[in-house]
């Protein structure tokens, strides 16, 4: 199963996505999908819909978030051994937690707008995994029990203020605009195995990231049984699992976003995602 959001900021109504590539429309099932939809007795009763039945939705003229009402949008730094390399770092003894701040979430296709005097705006396609079931001290074996479904989620940074401005990551993963999360939510049953996706993205045309989940150092199952033991982690939390190589800040010369560049990015069997950088 699809699970979407289409319409206007704000304004977004549920629906999913069909085998034949159509939006139908949920809100005459559920109110949004929220967090409790997300918990596995809900979600089974959605998988069981007739979605010949549900309403088709002719136009869609953008999509928001696949989820609306989440906790917590938590990432993971440094996470694939190549982008490690890269940027320099030595591959971290235990994950690296930050937090994007949840005013960052935009649609998949909505303006990635650089803040005022940023001039280090950088890129990272990265594998989503939302939470559908409370996890708290939680194995390994169990861990991916609690997640519901996978996204994909550019972790658009702005490294000046990430890096050179001392302090936390956060501020400077954190801007309006920086988490296009989306198109869909893909329940886990769809798709299987975390860790043999294929993820990329092209800035213009032109391929910047080609990896494979594969390479992460920390599993999504791994990550999933670390986060629990330090925070609870609950329905609807967002965690986005780190990027592979390929970002601007590890070019040499460091190459960064600039008005007008076009950003487009997909993973195997969650969609694709597509922004515009436009200026503050």
């Amino acid at each position: 199963m699809k699970l979407l959001r289409y319409g206007r900021p704000g304004r977004e109504l549920p629906g999913l996505l069909d085998e034949d590539g159509q939006v139908r429309d949920l809100s005459g099932v559920i109110d949004d999908v929220t967090p409790d939809i997300l918990k596995p007795k809900k979600m089974a009763k959605l998988a069981k819909l007739k979605t010949s039945k549900l309403p088709l939705v002719k136009k869609v003229r953008r999509l928001g978030p696949p989820i609306v009402g989440m906790q917590k949008f938590i990432a993971i730094g440094l996470n694939y051994t190549d982008h490690a390399e890269e940027t320099g770092a030595d591959a971290p003894a235990e994950p690296i937690i930050f937090t994007k701040q949840l005013n960052c979430l935009c649609g998949p296709n909505d303006d990635v707008v650089l803040p005022r005097k940023s001039v280090k705006g950088d890129w990272e396609v990265e594998l989503g995994f939302v939470i559908g079931k409370k996890a708290k001290n939680v194995t390994k074996k169990d861990a991916l029990d609690h997640v519901a479904g996978y996204c994909i989620v550019n972790d658009v940074s702005e490294r000046e203020f990430q890096i050179e401005h001392g302090g936390q990551w956060t501020k400077g993963k954190s801007f309006d605009t920086f988490g296009p999360v989306g198109p869909w939510l893909v329940t886990a049953d769809e798709v299987g195995n975390p860790q043999r996706l294929k993820l990329w993205l092209e800035v213009n045309g032109e391929r910047m990231q080609d990896g494979t989940t594969a390479n992460m150092i920390f599993n999504v199952d791994h990550i999933v049984s670390y986060l629990s033991r330090h925070m609870t982690l609950f329905p609807g939390d967002l965690v986005c699992t780190g990027t592979p190589a390929g970002v601007g800040l590890g070019m040499k010369p460091p190459r960064f976003l600039k008005e007008g560049d076009i950003m487009r990015l997909g993973i195997d069997k969650l969609g694709e995602q597509e922004q515009k950088v436009v200026r503050e």
